[in-house]
């Protein structure tokens, strides 16, 4: 058995039952050094650990695989949900090349995906369609990302921002706005949040024409409002629009 667990955030209180218990079931739990360590402490306990850098992630699959093949109870752990940006769809990969599908059950642990736990801390900005986008053009071409910010930004979806900006790339978040501010108003509202639910969280909200792209690394995502998106209370909003329908 090999599951994908989610671990949410990275606050305790968030990760959920059905992920803590696969945690504690566990014989071995794999993941990203970084990940391991924002899994609680006791769950490790007496298990073993397969962690790699990473960029280590076909390395690390493949090794949580051999686990699960030689019947271990194998986790393997991510950040925010595992079905999303994550491992779950590699796993799923190594095991359909290395003809394991029939063989290896798998499962995923679903959880707080980072545009949910950044939409919380904004207030509701994904109250309508939206779309979620990659920066990282490690496997996807850049053309590709343009295309696709420019068809969700015409389309007036809420955009939100994942892997805006590393040290290896420092012009595509700026590239990314101002593809998106050929169809929004430099008024529109951007939400930007860092280390969520982790120590250091920051939280603002900035009109499109003001985000500071130097304040911005691999550990913030973005949430760029649509043209109905606003600011009230200090927070972001995108109605629904139940004040047409209803009197509200």
């Amino acid at each position: 058995m090999i599951k994908a667990v989610s671990l949410g955030p990275g606050d305790e209180s968030l990760l959920v039952p059905a992920a803590r218990a696969a945690l504690q079931d566990a014989d071995v739990i794999a993941g990203y050094k970084g990940y391991i360590e924002l899994t609680p402490p006791e769950l490790l306990e007496g298990k073993e650990i397969v962690s790699t850098g990473m960029m280590g992630e076909v390395e690390r699959v493949k090794a949580a695989v051999d686990c699960a093949r030689s019947g271990k109870k194998t986790v393997m752990v991510c950040s925010g949900d595992a079905g999303i940006y994550a491992m779950a769809g590699l796993i799923l990969e190594i095991l359909e090349a290395e003809n394991l599908l029939e063989t290896i059950p798998f499962e995923v642990i679903p959880g707080v995906a980072a545009f949910n736990a950044a939409s919380a801390l904004l207030g509701a900005p994904l109250m309508h369609d939206f779309a979620s986008i990659s920066l990282s053009d490690l496997l996807t071409p850049w053309e590709r990302i343009e295309k696709r910010l420019s068809a969700a930004a015409e389309a007036d979806f809420v955009i939100a921002i994942y892997n805006p900006r590393s040290r290896k790339r420092h012009d595509q978040l700026r590239k990314a706005l101002d593809i998106i501010g050929k169809f929004r108003s430099p008024e529109t509202p951007v939400g930007v949040v860092g280390k969520a639910y982790r120590p250091g969280q920051s939280v603002t909200a900035v009109p499109l024409n003001q985000v500071d792209v130097e304040t911005v690394d691999m550990q913030t995502v973005l949430i760029v409002g649509n043209s109905a998106t606003r600011i009230t209370g200090g927070r972001m909003l995108t109605p629904r629009g139940y004040h047409r329908k209803y009197d509200i």
